[in-house]
């Protein structure tokens, strides 16, 4: 979480609807705004990169936006690159917007970096980061530097690149890398999933894999073996491949929710709290109201989501779902709220669509370049997007495959 006051440890934003506060929640609306008045924005953004305003540091995103705010209002990156030199969390806010920043153009932001190589503290977790997002004529010339910092360094590298390349020995590296089973189809991986000898490590695998798949039945009457050893939990990626099953886990579910194992019932009670039926509905719409009085920014995105699955009959969710939309400081739900509306009232949607064009969360912006209104705003701002360098390559896929759409004869 972030903290405005450090001493009553008490977030405190700024109203939702003023530039301060659409920055801090990292709003599309916010980045709009600034370009109207850079000179206000100014503050506003460094203290973004300065203070971490993200509600929570595992899921919600600022960096993309901070860095396209430095480069679309033209702000100096000189107080981002001074940063770098404050302490661990504000070096690393600093960095990775330095980073995308190179990745635009910025000389100094590429500049920057490079003499931290050199010279900071964190210099391995650097140079591990641009190796995997600049191109190597930028850092490939530092490796003198490599080899001569890692003699002194106490902590050992997290990945085998660049260090390999630098001819630098990784010896026992967090990550050892293993062969990829994305190319197993769903039936071998159900078939390491259920062998007694399938190691850990390769059952996890098997469900990361699974996990990005289309929903494979056949993992249904596994689900119950793949706990870890102790019983405790359930293996990683489990949860993520249980819920691309959707409403095929539900028969089952209702078995699971009464073991004796915690956390195969505390799944199976999920599964079915995902899919309600019309008698949950009056209380789901009361749990969303009551987290919105309670000003709960952490959890109601599964209320959005399971209310969204009753359509039009949730109407009652509406003003509430519109609300968490605007106030919200937790970025990585917005997504949610959005889709939820979309599904229970589409109507008046199209600003919320346009602003998402501009959001922090990749998911938001997805939604944008799948919904705005075909405007020539919006097709600007979507051909902005495919050429960006600094944006994911998931997101200039949307916007290229819309635009491709937008343009073939067939568009009507």
């Amino acid at each position: 979480m972030s903290y405005h006051d450090e001493t009553s440890r008490t977030l405190s934003y700024a109203s939702h609807d003023c530039l301060e506060g659409l920055l801090q929640r990292g709003r599309g609306l916010g980045a709009i705004r600034a370009r109207q008045d850079p000179l206000e924005a100014a503050a506003f953004v460094y203290d973004g990169i300065r203070r971490d305003w993200k509600w929570d540091y595992q899921t919600d995103t600022r960096y993309l936006y901070q860095a396209r705010l430095i480069r679309d209002l033209e702000l100096s990156p000189t107080p981002v690159v001074d940063q770098l030199a404050g302490d661990e969390e504000e070096f690393s806010r600093a960095a990775y917007v330095l980073e995308l920043l190179a990745v635009a153009g910025s000389e100094e932001a590429r500049e920057g970096l490079r003499a931290y190589v050199r010279e900071g503290e964190h210099w391995v977790r650097v140079l591990e980061s641009v190796s995997t997002g600049w191109p190597a004529e930028w850092w490939e010339d530092l490796g003198d530097v490599a080899r001569a910092r890692m003699g002194a360094e106490e902590d050992l590298p997290w990945s085998y690149e660049p260090w390999t390349r630098f001819g630098i020995e990784v010896p026992g590296s967090r990550f050892p890398p293993r062969p990829s089973l994305d190319g197993l189809s769903d039936e071998e991986l159900l078939a390491l999933l259920a062998a007694d000898g399938t190691e850990f490590s390769t059952k996890v695998d098997a469900l990361r894999a699974l996990a990005g798949r289309e929903p494979a039945a056949g993992l249904i009457p596994l689900v119950p073996t793949l706990g870890t050893g102790n019983g405790g939990r359930p293996l990683p990626f489990l949860l993520r491949a249980v819920d691309r099953l959707g409403a095929l886990a539900v028969p089952a579910a209702r078995g699971w929710a009464t073991d004796e194992r915690e956390w195969l019932a505390r799944l199976g009670a999920d599964v079915l709290a995902d899919h309600p039926g019309p008698e949950a509905l009056p209380g789901l719409v009361a749990e969303l109201a009551d987290q919105w009085e309670a000003r709960t920014w952490c959890g109601p995105d599964e209320t959005a989501k399971r209310l969204a699955r009753f359509g039009p009959a949730a109407a009652d969710a509406v003003p509430v779902l519109r609300a968490y939309w605007l106030h919200t400081p937790h970025s990585y739900e917005r997504a949610d709220y959005l889709q939820a509306l979309a599904a229970i009232d589409p109507t008046g949607l199209d600003d919320a669509y346009t602003e998402s064009l501009w959001d922090c969360e990749h998911r938001t912006r997805l939604l944008g370049i799948a919904s705005a209104p075909h405007q020539p705003q919006t097709m600007e701002r979507i051909a902005v997007l495919r050429d960006d360098p600094m944006e994911t390559s998931e997101v200039r896929a949307a916007a290229g495959a819309r635009l491709a759409a937008t343009t073939s004869p067939d568009f009507r």
